[in-house]
């Protein structure tokens, strides 16, 4: 059995598991069985195993610098100035701007997750991928990391949250059904910091038995089970990324970014 104690005791290191399931099957009996009342987890498919949990920004900064992106949501901001119509949604703090901009192929600090397992299962596997390896389904203990959002503030008094903290982020405005439909909400860490490297670094002395970081794989040549099955629960591309009034005029926004 996965995730018995026995295995917790032996696998987990630093808050961070590693669980290589066989099948679909495996996997939909974890998380209706054994991690059914786990509403503490948030979920997150990628489709190769060994991608970091980090954002477009922090994969853009490995290039190119971070000024780049600062001046593409001052620009952002600009050309969506008027856009909301005559009772447009008030966004105050640039984490609200970040998230606008995110399903609109912005480079963000911001990572997606959802509250969904089968949603996360979805995104990891609804891709072809010509690799014979394995995908990965991730869940994070979203309270855990509240806790130590606290606990770091009290230790550390003066120093900006955006350098200590793993701060969820879900925005009050509704310019994108996706975000509702995909169960969705955000990460941001600390730039420059995957979400596995801030859970090890601050959580390095853990209860044997307390997970917050829990890395799901199952292998490609589940793909077609998998999608027929999430399909049969209203899971797929047309429920989650449904047509949006105005879509294409912020597709055109984008194109004018580039522009500043």
């Amino acid at each position: 059995m996965i995730l018995t104690r026995d295995y917790l005791t032996s696998n987990l290191s630093e808050g961070v598991i590693t669980a290589d399931l066989s099948s679909w099957e495996e996997f939909s009996s974890l998380v209706t069985g054994r991690l059914l009342n786990s509403s503490n987890y948030i979920w997150r498919g990628q489709r190769f195993t060994d991608w970091l949990l980090e954002s477009t920004l922090d994969r853009m900064l490995k290039k190119y610098d971070k000024k780049d992106s600062l001046m593409q949501l001052k620009s952002f901001k600009y050309v969506t100035r008027g856009s909301g119509g005559s009772n447009p949604e008030k966004m105050e703090s640039d984490d609200e701007w970040w998230a606008s901009g995110l399903h609109y192929s912005l480079v963000t600090p911001l990572l997606e997750w959802t509250i969904s397992p089968f949603v996360a299962a979805y995104f990891a596997f609804c891709k072809e991928s010509k690799e014979q390896g394995k995908r990965a389904i991730y869940a994070f203990a979203k309270r855990a990391v509240m806790v130590k959002n606290d606990e770091l503030k009290m230790k550390n008094p003066g120093t900006s949250e955006d350098d200590l903290f793993v701060k969820y982020i879900k925005p009050l405005f509704d310019d994108d059904s996706r975000l509702a439909n995909q169960s969705g909400l955000f990460t941001k860490s600390p730039i420059g910091v995957d979400i596995e490297q801030w859970v090890r670094r601050n959580f390095s002395v853990v209860s044997k038995a307390k997970v917050i970081l829990l890395k799901l794989t199952l292998p490609n040549t589940e793909r077609t089970t998998i999608l027929k099955a999430l399909n049969r629960m209203n899971i797929n591309h047309l429920s989650l990324f449904p047509d949006l009034p105005g879509a294409s005029k912020f597709n055109n926004m984008m194109l004018e970014i580039k522009k500043y």
